[in-house]
């Protein structure tokens, strides 16, 4: 009896417990993720048409060049910028984030 009293309290405690442990991975869950120009690949970005559509009105000299659409897919923006330093300004890129957090990112 006294050993189903301990398991019944301790299992009363892991249950109360549990929530506490769910609820910052649930609310990160929640939360839609955004695309990021520090970690963000280029071509995932590309493939989704809202954030083409923000990259191709904010630096549409870097959208119009063929080497950032095929050999730069796999960077990021923050990577290429040392390529396209003043389109792809700090100035800039802080444009683009704030675009990029009114979207979610697709899968």
């Amino acid at each position: 009896m006294r050993k189903t009293l301990m398991t019944m309290a301790l299992a009363s405690l892991a249950g109360a417990a549990l929530p506490m442990l769910a609820s910052p991975a649930l609310a990160q869950a929640a939360q839609p993720a955004h695309y990021s120009v520090a970690s963000t690949p280029v071509g995932k970005l590309i493939d989704d048409p809202a954030a083409a559509a923000i990259l191709q009105r904010l630096i549409p000299t870097v959208w119009a060049n063929e080497m950032f659409q095929s050999q730069g897919r796999e960077l990021t923006l923050k990577a290429i910028q040392q390529y396209e330093p003043e389109a792809l300004s700090d100035a800039n890129l802080a444009k683009i984030q704030a675009e990029f957090d009114k979207i979610p990112a697709r899968g």
